[in-house]
């Protein structure tokens, strides 16, 4: 295939569509650009169909080093584990593109998404999701395509929406949504955003709708130049006669699906499957292995689909807009620096804070701009809260999604820097699961920093919307469990205070899904998370008002930038004994902002003696100084750490001293008050707490002076002869 190469304008931004000279032997293989952010998208289908009852998509996102021109961190100097938001990339490009595949297709599919280049100023996540819907495209896959994502931004000064903004116009935006699907519908919603309002949320989907289309559009055109070659992969279609055996038992499925216990439930039609299956003969059930595992999983769902449609009943006696009953127990856990136990239904996240000097910031390597992070979430998901049993390592992509989306829903409510200088890290731990436990995370993890004394803005409380969608009719399910996960339509996930939203997720598998139906979702979703905030808040009415006495305390003071070398010395020896003396932790910003955090005194301690060092002595003022050195005109006193003054042998005393010694020892404390500082920085002192000089001097002086009045006759020897001459001088001639 020869090189084909699109490039089109859109919202002020340039975009590139490349393929035919790279990665060749690929299905499809796609360069997609914005500005010189590069990323290679390819797209490889397997031969074989998998025995799988579920689409096996794979997706990865492969961040590059080079990309920004840097060495990769570490002995290996070698990307290995991709990045919290390589994994995030990952999941944003997998979530529109898994639904837009036919029912039955089950051979592998496998994208990887490369990063060549990276700006640092446009971001590379957003078009990974073009790149791979080009790169299926012109692989000749069949899916329902082109898609596209988009992110929108709100620009807080003027209030416009802004498609794909720069990283530096992000930083002047109050929204961050990222929308994915079709021309036609949305797919995938991601979004953080200061608290704004559910209308402006909408407002911002159908905007970013409009801009998808147009994205859509410019595939199209690169396609009608590119030779695509239209692939046919064998679907796993439905056997009637397996549908119908299957089916017979649909008002048994029925009666096994109600019971609001997701266990018991479970159990029941674990046993109603195994007794199902035992009306099939060994035979046929190896002739039946690929359809028997899709109509059995058809009989659950759509007994439990039409329940809800048909009734407006759910599985476990609920009705479409009622909430599960909610526990809250604030301040859970001794001696931690804060936490909170949230209990919706059977799913139970317990949220753990704990708080940090700044320089235990999260400090990230990665092909963004952006250095680390003052507030990190993270989100742990055991087999044992589902009550299964499995294997327990490293975090899996999911747990990095709903820890990330419970971080997302957060921040915005936390304070500045300047408010609350503490890093701070909030665990959730999930004890119980049956649906929706990132959004107890949030509201778990509300009640954690409210408990630690972290002064949020206002608490943030969390809910799961459902959807199940037959034909025409669609009903909007609040607080959905994992049953209406797993067999529903959309799992739309709301994070908010009650001044607005602050995080969203969605993920729809339904075609046609309208802003109409999202709409109703939000403000049915306000609703419910209203409820659960009153729920919180009469557990926990308030942040408390200063942090706990195990967790440290912070203090911030300023120094002159030009003091910092004294007060951290010379390789770092002052700064050390600081420390090893009071036990505090000290950091120092280059500014000359000093933190100084500690569990008792020690930091008043610490404090204190850093002002000492860089404060600079003035006349007038006393000091209890210790004497550091003694010389025959003086004493030097010791006012502050590397700060001596004069103390002058006329003013140690009362009275005449010959000898400071008489009156002064190394190490003496005395009182001093400054007299005069010069323009050199000479200090000189006077005592004030004089004694008395000592009663010995005073009589050698009165012996001398009377020795001087009376001067003793001087004897001449008895032999004159014995006398010596007197010597005789110059000019005695």
């Amino acid at each position: 295939m020869a090189k084909v190469t699109e490039t089109f304008e859109l919202y002020g931004k340039t975009y590139t569509l490349e393929t035919g000279e790279l990665a060749k032997q690929a299905t499809g293989a796609v360069l997609v650009k914005q500005g010189d952010t590069s990323i290679l998208v390819t797209a490889v289908v397997s031969n074989e169909r998998k025995n799988y009852d579920f689409f096996p998509l794979t997706v990865d996102f492969i961040e590059k080093m080079y990309a920004v021109g840097r060495i990769p961190g570490g002995y290996l100097k070698r990307e290995a584990k991709p990045s919290d938001k390589g994994t995030l990339t990952a999941r944003m490009i997998d979530r529109p593109i898994r639904p837009s595949f036919p029912e039955g297709f089950r051979n592998e599919v496998h994208i990887v998404a490369t990063s060549l280049v990276v700006d640092q100023e446009n971001p590379y996540d957003i078009i990974s999701i073009m790149g791979a819907s080009a790169a299926l495209a012109v692989g000749g896959v069949p899916f329902d395509g082109p898609l596209a994502g988009v992110r929108v931004g709100r620009n807080i000064e003027t209030g416009e929406f802004m498609i794909n903004p720069s990283y530096e116009e992000m930083a002047l935006s109050d929204l961050d949504l990222e929308i994915a699907g079709s021309a036609d519908f949305i797919s995938m919603v991601e979004a953080g955003a200061q608290e704004i309002s559910e209308e402006d949320m909408l407002a911002a989907m159908e905007f970013g709708q409009k801009a998808i289309g147009e994205f859509c559009e410019a595939q199209k055109r690169f396609f009608e130049k590119v030779d695509i070659e239209m692939k046919s992969y064998p679907l796993d279609e439905p056997n009637e006669e397996v549908h119908n055996r299957v089916f017979a038992y649909y008002d048994e499925m029925t009666e096994a699906l109600f019971d609001a216990d997701k266990q018991a439930r479970s159990d029941k039609v674990d046993a109603l499957k195994a007794r199902i299956l035992e009306d099939f003969s060994e035979e046929e059930i190896e002739l039946y292995e690929r359809e028997l595992p899709v109509e059995l999983k058809l009989l659950e769902k759509k007994a439990m689909r039409s329940m809800i449609i048909n009734t407006g009943q759910r599985v476990d006696g609920r009705s479409t807009t009622e909430i599960r009953p909610v526990s809250v127990v604030g301040d859970y856990l001794p001696l931690v620096h804060g936490s909170g136990l949230f209990t919706r239904g059977q799913t139970q996240v317990l949220g753990i804070a704990t708080l940090g000097m700044l320089n235990e910031w999260q400090r990230l390597d990665t092909i963004e701009p952006t250095e680390g992070k003052r507030y990190m979430h993270q989100y742990n998901f055991p087999p044992y809260s589902t009550g299964e049993v499995g294997r327990m390592g490293a975090p899996k992509r999911r747990e990095i999604g709903h820890g990330n989306l419970a971080e997302r829903a957060l921040l915005p409510v936390l304070p500045s820097e300047e408010e609350f200088p503490y890093a701070i890290r909030v665990v959730s731990e999930v004890l119980e699961s049956n649906g929706s436990s990132s959004m107890a995370s949030a509201c778990a993890s509300t009640l954690a920093l409210m408990d630690a004394g972290v002064p949020i803005k206002r608490p943030v409380s969390g809910i799961a919307m459902g959807l199940i969608k037959e034909g025409d009719q669609a009903t909007i399910l609040t607080d959905i469990q994992g049953l209406e996960d797993f067999l529903g339509d959309m799992d739309f996930k709301v994070c908010g205070t009650s001044k607005g939203i602050t995080a969203l997720q969605m993920d729809n598998k339904a075609k046609g899904l309208s802003t109409e139906i999202l709409g109703k979702a939000l403000h049915q979703a306000k609703e419910a998370r209203a409820s659960i905030l009153d729920t919180m808040l009469a557990a926990v009415p308030e942040v408390r008002s200063e942090t706990k006495e195990n967790a440290p305390h912070i203090m911030t003071i300023s120094i002159p930038a030009d003091k910092i070398r004294e007060v951290i010395g010379s390789g770092g020896k002052v700064i050390r004994g600081i420390q090893d003396e009071t036990g505090a932790t000290v950091e120092i910003q280059e500014d000359g902002t000093v933190y100084i955090a500690s569990t008792d005194d020690g930091g008043l301690k610490a404090k204190k003696m850093i002002e000492n060092i860089v404060k600079e002595p003035e006349a007038g003022e006393e000091y209890y100084g210790r004497v550091v050195g003694i010389q025959n005109f003086g004493a030097f006193v010791e006012l502050l750490p590397g700060k001596d003054g004069l103390l002058h042998i006329s003013r140690v005393a009362n009275g005449r001293v010959n000898k400071v010694e008489d009156v002064l020892n190394l190490g003496d404390e005395v009182h001093v008050k400054i007299l005069e500082v010069d323009e050199k920085g000479k200090i000189s002192l006077d005592r004030l707490d004089k004694p008395d000089a000592p009663q010995s001097n005073d009589k050698g002086r009165a012996d001398k002076k009377s020795q001087d009045k009376h001067p003793e006759p001087r004897r001449r020897s008895a032999d004159t002869n014995s006398r010596h001459p007197r010597r005789r001088h110059e000019g005695d001639e």
